[in-house]
């Protein structure tokens, strides 16, 4: 969540992001909540602070005085128990409104409704050339026996996907690329919990506008994690953290879940856009100060990963209206899919600033301050699946046959796919 002092100090900018973001939350209703609040709160306290004066002087008072306070202390106590609900009522109001406002988006971030508004900020690699038509990613699977998505169907539902043989080994191949890439810059590898607790998924900012993107366990407080973000940030939960100790970075590998449930009718066929999905992200903790060189250093690391496969690429600012709440600003990295002739996502760096920390209450003493703040959180994609469809599209051949990067050979241990 934000700083509750910016709504309070600038109210104007909130207002600003909001509109920017495309939000049609109420700032003139959250502040009104706001000041009722504070003020009932103040009567509260200047009740209870008259409470122990009057029970100060009972405990002074005759036996008569005594019977007279007490019998007067019972209607005050019926009337401070009233307002402390009336109180509790109306900051449940305002938690509620208060805690849907979204990160505010950095200056530099451009601004937009929707993917329209994104801009291109440079594209790395040559597009390759074919003498023939390329085929999709589940073209090239299915021909090669690598992957099933209508036995996947049969057995889960739509949007689901079996990876069989050497897309199997490829796909560990880029995880453990990944892993020999990022460990030496610092990055200490972790399994995560796929289970978050309701209150961990609030804190990281997912329950608040996107609820149904999310899948619920029935029947017990936890939710499936739909990247491993959700679980990794949440470990320094109530923790302070040591300035000299950050940044600290981890790379996690975890299988992913979602519902896509505001995806209906895009990228129904092949392994693009499934509910279950395996990733490498890369999630970072550090001091306010050193936020903005993180980022950037992220999306070094994600360019050269894939300047190592040889893939074409480009970046992109997106814009206001087009990332989550949390974030505050949102890379991505888009790959070319030559089947669709055009660019698709594949990567995605951003920095949350204090607005995922401040709810886990993750505080740093940056060195040299005695001061305590919020950490900065940062997240960024190593590798999912759709890297692998970038490569079986990229790489293929016009035999039907696909060429390993030669980056992952190593991990694989073979340079081509080939027919059965």
């Amino acid at each position: 969540m934000i700083d509750i002092k910016l709504l309070r100090d600038d109210p104007a900018a909130i207002r600003k992001a909001i509109k920017n973001r495309g939000s049609k939350i109420d700032i003139d209703e959250v502040i009104r909540l706001d000041e009722e609040r504070r003020g009932l709160q103040k009567q509260v306290d200047d009740r209870r602070a008259l409470k122990n004066q009057v029970g100060e002087k009972i405990a002074k008072a005759s036996a008569s005085e005594k019977k007279k306070l007490v019998s007067g202390m019972k209607e005050f106590d019926l009337e401070q128990d009233k307002m402390e609900k009336e109180l509790a009522v109306v900051d449940k109001k305002f938690q509620i409104v208060f805690s849907q406002i979204p990160n505010i988006p950095l200056p530099d971030v451009p601004v937009g409704k929707d993917e329209k508004g994104n801009v291109v900020a440079r594209e790395v690699g040559k597009k390759p050339k074919f003498d023939f038509e390329p085929k999709s990613s589940l073209e090239i699977g299915e021909a090669l026996d690598i992957i099933d998505t209508a036995r996947a169907a049969k057995v889960s539902g739509t949007r689901f996907g079996y990876l069989k043989n050497e897309a199997v080994l490829l796909e560990f191949a880029l995880v453990r690329y990944a892993l020999d890439t990022l460990i030496p810059e610092g990055f200490e590898p972790v399994l995560p919990p796929v289970l978050v607790r309701e209150k961990t998924m609030w804190a990281m900012g997912f329950l608040d506008q996107h609820t149904e993107e999310i899948y619920k366990i029935d029947g017990e407080d936890q939710r499936l994690i739909g990247t491993s973000e959700q679980s990794v940030i949440p470990m320094h939960m109530d923790e302070i953290l040591e300035g000299g100790d950050l940044p600290r970075r981890y790379v996690a590998f975890s299988t992913c879940f979602r519902r896509e449930a505001g995806s209906y009718g895009k990228d129904t066929k092949g392994i693009l856009r499934v509910h279950q999905f395996d990733k490498v992200e890369m999630l970072v903790l550090t001091v306010p100060s050193a936020s903005e060189a993180e980022h950037r250093f992220l999306v070094s690391l994600q360019e050269r990963l894939m300047t190592g496969l040889k893939l074409p690429y480009r970046v992109v600012n997106l814009c206001t209206g087009d990332f989550g709440a949390p974030s505050a600003r949102t890379i991505d990295i888009e790959t070319w899919i030559p089947s669709e002739n055009r660019y698709r996502e594949t990567h995605s760096a951003s920095t949350t600033t204090d607005f995922q920390t401040r709810r886990l209450n993750i505080r740093c003493r940056p060195e040299g301050s005695g001061k305590l703040e919020f950490c900065h959180a940062l997240n960024a994609t190593a590798f999912t699946g759709r890297a692998l469809i970038a490569i079986l599209e990229n790489y293929q051949e016009k035999d039907g046959s696909v060429t390993v990067p030669e980056v992952l050979r190593k991990y694989c241990g073979f340079e081509r796919i080939g027919p059965r």
